[in-house]
């Protein structure tokens, strides 16, 4: 099939690779415009053009879809069957979404209808989800409300992150796609409209979110340490510190951190660790890191990046700290 591709992200690339590694014509490519990044700020092509271009595939850059009416004539003469669209980052106006006509799909970061919008990842692990997956759904001017054709769980581990579940996501959409394309050309395919019970909307992170608040239990700071990663952040002798790994510490749940983390893990859950005042240290556990109380239970803190040096982990992270019992966070 002709297809047309529409994404941004490095989490896009391999469902691009994935269409055109099974032998579909991609006709072309859609992405954001280059953005300033790194040091120096220099304007940088996103990731998804990157591999395009190393592909030799044309690339359109739109600052903006709306009355573009010349990119509009430029992307119907392609004459694609279909539109995929994979973490573009806009939203696609009627006139584009009608004009293939196999139409527009979507490979989305949740199991639909829960987790429409931006940061359906962050928010997935933000709420303490066990499970998320990937939809393929069809496109429409609603925001990630068209039926689904194809869906598929993955579970969320106590110590997955943003960055983790990502790239298994990421991994899934491509073969989702894939399979999505190969049920398109045999012709009409049965999708699902979405249940009207179940919506829930996952708003875009926004920069005062990423500060913990130490009053609040030790997993949900932890959630928000996973969900946010690696941009949680909080102060240390009034330098911002970014918590990039962390274990909560709870006898409930000490089988499960042996599980992942090992037998000693297992047994500090379950240690009676002294009790502080919330973001105040009340241990140094040599080899691993800062144990800080908080509204409820203790957190284990194992890596760190403090203010722009290179993250730290264990040894080096308490090296780099200087901690002692009774300092603060926050």
């Amino acid at each position: 099939m002709r297809i047309l591709f529409w994404g941004t992200p490095t989490y896009a690339v391999p469902c691009l690779d994935s269409l055109v590694a099974t032998g579909h014509e991609v006709v072309g490519v859609v992405s954001q415009p280059d953005r300033r990044r790194g040091r120096g700020a220099r304007l940088q092509p996103s990731p998804v053009k990157c591999q395009a271009m190393e592909l030799g595939l044309p690339v359109w850059t739109p600052p903006s879809l709306r009355q573009d009416s010349i990119l509009a004539q430029q992307l119907a003469e392609l004459a694609a069957d279909v539109f995929v669209v994979v973490a573009f980052g806009q939203i696609l106006p009627p006139e584009i979404l009608a004009q293939p006509g196999l139409g527009c799909w979507n490979g989305h970061g949740s199991l639909l209808p829960r987790w429409r919008g931006a940061a359906p990842i962050q928010r997935a692990l933000l709420a303490g989800d066990e499970w998320t997956g990937v939809s393929i759904m069809a496109m429409e001017e609603g925001l990630d409300t068209g039926p689904v054709l194809l869906e598929r769980s993955l579970p969320i581990g106590l110590c997955d992150n943003a960055d983790t579940m990502a790239q298994r996501l990421s991994r899934l959409t491509a073969d989702l796609m894939v399979e999505a394309m190969t049920l398109l050309a045999a012709g009409p395919a049965p999708t699902q409209a979405q249940p009207t019970a179940g919506i829930t909307m996952a708003a875009k992170v926004k920069t005062e979110e990423l500060w913990l608040p130490w009053h609040e239990t030790a997993l949900r700071l932890h959630r928000r340490v996973m969900g946010f990663y690696p941009r949680a952040v909080t102060r240390w002798q009034g330098q911002r510190l970014n918590l990039l790994a962390t274990v909560p510490l709870l006898p409930e749940r000490a089988e499960e951190l042996g599980a992942i983390c090992g037998n000693p893990m297992m047994a500090w859950a379950q240690t009676p660790w002294p009790t502080g005042q919330p973001g105040q240290v009340v241990a140094v556990a040599p080899g691993e890191g800062l144990i800080v109380a908080t509204g409820g239970g203790n957190l284990l803190l194992r890596e760190a990046r403090l203010a722009s040096k290179t993250p730290c982990r264990g040894t080096r992270l308490l090296q780099v700290l200087k901690a002692e019992v009774g300092q603060r966070l926050g």
